[in-house]
């Protein structure tokens, strides 16, 4: 935790009134004011194929997604009134580095599909606003992209490739490391694939490909169209070092098909820890026994998430597993988490039920899919605003206060 402030620099960190808001900063507030707006306008404006890809779990429908949901909004906090609550200091230290607050970019898989540029567009406004973006294996945007853009917030996140004894998967990590990466995120809980319903219906494939359904969805999206060609298709752009000069995206999308993935051990995170020298988080944990096993093999970090409900719809959601994760660590790592984060009063939620810190996805990328280059911008700043208020109204300034505040029924 960050030590105190003197009061005026606390103060500039509270969000100015809308009244001070520059005009697209009030256009933007008044016309996308929260989560669900953002989401309906991103639906009328990408192809269903896309935003299926993004809101829907695994399985047969999301009931995973919404039980993420359920028991987020069932954690109560009680509040306290009679205290001076002017100036809200929303800053944290996380291995080392500081940000201006609790909240970072989720990684995201080809995010580009629903909104083109949606990672490049992400990681300059998590630079603007100095919270982290943990850019994925399969962003759209390569390693070295992200350094050069979010240079001092920037996280890689690996999948990996086993083929001839990780050769590829040491590769990227020695990548972010000279990227300058602050932080290494590997991924537990993707042991194998899933079977996406909705993708199998919707004939959604990695590029995509033209046919008659789609075509079909492209021309009712003509906003997602104009920017796509403008772009140009998504690939995976970090992948593009391992196929031969001059590869097609279909090339390349074969070689992640072949070569990610794999069930990861602990002796294979042992590895990692021996590979990078910066912070290492584990992401993906829900049992305090696991989470036990990534402190005993050095990692700084754990993740708490069920991977947005995109994984295991039998699996509990992050938000139900976070307490006892938090009392098994006990400070002896930090405390992540991500899942249906949405809001700022989300985040103090995390807080208060042990989180150091939160990650989302959703939030910004419907923020992107419905606004453009500016949503990721508004994205951050919905954040800041709504954590603010939260905040006053719990009755705490600072994060150390948010993560003592009381829940109801207390726990």
């Amino acid at each position: 935790m960050p030590d105190a402030h003197d009061d005026s620099r606390s103060r500039a960190l509270t969000p100015p009134p809308a009244s001070k808001l520059d005009a697209e900063g009030q256009r933007l507030r008044r016309l996308y004011p929260h989560y669900g707006v953002k989401q309906a306008r991103a639906k009328r404006r990408v192809p269903r194929f896309a935003y299926d890809y993004a809101a829907n779990g695994v399985g047969d429908g999301s009931p995973n997604v919404a039980h993420n949901r359920s028991t987020m909004d069932a954690v109560r906090i009680l509040p306290r009134y009679g205290l001076d609550v002017s100036r809200i200091d929303t800053r944290v230290t996380l291995f080392g580095q500081e940000y201006s607050m609790p909240v970072g970019v989720s990684p995201m898989g080809n995010p580009g599909v629903v909104w083109p540029g949606t990672g490049d567009i992400l990681a300059r406004a998590a630079q603007k606003a100095r919270i982290p973006y943990i850019g994925s294996t399969v962003a759209n945007e390569s390693i070295e992209h992200f350094g050069r853009v979010a240079p001092d917030v920037y996280w890689f996140q690996l999948y990996p490739a086993p083929a001839n004894g990780h050769e590829h998967s040491l590769d990227m990590v020695r990548r972010a490391e000279a990227a300058g990466a602050k932080a290494l995120v590997v991924t537990l809980d993707v042991p194998c694939r899933p079977k996406r319903v909705g993708d199998v219906a919707n004939g959604l494939e990695v590029p995509f490909r033209w046919r008659a359904r789609t075509v079909r969805d492209i021309a009712l999206s003509p906003a997602w169209a104009i920017e796509t060609l403008r772009r140009g298709r998504p690939a995976f752009e970090t992948l593009r070092a391992y196929v031969p000069e001059g590869a097609s995206i279909f090339d390349i999308a074969a070689f992640g098909q072949q070569a990610l993935g794999q069930a990861m051990d602990w002796d294979w995170i042992a590895r990692m820890r021996d590979a990078w020298p910066r912070a290492l988080v584990v992401k993906g944990i829900l049992h305090p026994d696991d989470a036990e096993r990534a402190v005993q093999v050095g990692c700084d970090g754990i993740l708490v998430s069920n991977h947005g409900g995109r994984q295991f719809d039998a699996a509990p959601s992050a938000i139900e597993m976070l307490p006892a994760i938090a009392e098994r660590v006990a400070g002896r790592a930090r405390i992540l988490m991500d899942g249906s984060i949405r809001s700022g009063l989300d985040i103090l939620r995390a807080l208060a039920c042990g989180a150091e810190f939160t990650f989302a996805a959703r939030a910004f990328l419907w923020s992107v899919a419905a606004i453009g280059e500016a949503g990721g911008d508004h994205a951050a700043d919905s954040f800041l605003e709504e954590l603010c208020s939260s905040m006053g109204q719990a009755g705490v300034t600072t994060i150390a206060q948010a993560r003592q505040a009381p829940l109801w029924p207390s726990r």
